[in-house]
């Protein structure tokens, strides 16, 4: 079978084959639970490509693909190309990196990404597994910010802190327990966390942070989305170099 209806969707063993072969950029391979024999040839070598694979119940392939015979297999394409984490790092005194903790929904990563475009950001990273990628949604949300912004997937995000630390950033957390955003000066080469939703910051990715910053929160509630969030701390690290 060739390709679903929604241009992000290649579905069908040949079809996953042929596109494994491809140069295309690959978000992640999707396999129905319980599915074996050819299968298994097409695992590894989406495994060999790096390509993210994701066991989920045939009835939610069945949903995604819903026109298409797609024999237990299928491919999500990215919407974008993945940048280097080497392409984002950047040599200036000032710089504005945010890193993402598993941020899952596509919408929050897609607004990040768009306001990341606007505040003047050197790029976004993000995980391989755990947290949403380039597809299409990310890309519409996004506005074409994902023409202009860079965006890096990392195996481990703890280790690509440890590489920015080692060129001169200082990692900032968000979390509402940390420190008032307003008593911290985020100021130089900036690493920005931002937390999975409802789930906040990994414990290994906290121990990298060197500060942990929190927003005030006046109201009823105590916490913001995730795009939310981002945005207001990348504008904060933007005015305390200004």
């Amino acid at each position: 079978m060739s390709e679903n209806r929604d241009e992000s969707i290649v579905a069908g063993r040949n079809s996953v084959n042929e596109a494994l072969k491809s140069d295309r950029e690959i978000e992640c391979l999707l396999v129905a639970n319980g599915t074996g024999g050819a299968v298994n040839s097409i695992i590894a070598k989406a495994k060999q490509r790096g390509v993210p694979v994701r066991f989920i119940p045939k009835q939610k392939l069945d949903a995604r693909v819903s026109n298409v015979n797609h024999q237990g297999v299928a491919l999500v394409m990215c919407a974008a190309r993945y940048s280097a984490l080497e392409e984002i790092v950047s040599g200036n005194e000032s710089s504005l990196v945010v890193i993402l903790d598993k941020v899952e929904d596509p919408h929050n990563l897609g607004a990040i990404i768009r306001t990341a475009d606007a505040s003047g950001a050197d790029g976004v990273i993000i995980p391989k597994r755990g947290g949403a990628g380039l597809n299409t949604t990310v890309a519409k949300v996004a506005c074409g910010a994902c023409e202009h912004v860079k965006v890096a997937r990392v195996a481990n995000i703890a280790s690509a802190c440890d590489e920015l630390k080692e060129r001169g950033y200082w990692i900032y957390g968000a979390d509402m327990d940390g420190s008032d955003m307003f008593s911290t000066e985020m100021k130089g080469k900036v690493g920005l966390v931002i937390g999975s939703e409802g789930f906040g910051i990994s414990r290994i990715v906290r121990e990298k942070c060197d500060f942990v910053v929190s927003i005030p929160m006046n109201g009823k509630i105590n916490s913001l989305n995730a795009s939310v969030a981002a945005g207001i701390l990348m504008y904060k690290a933007v005015a305390d170099n200004k």
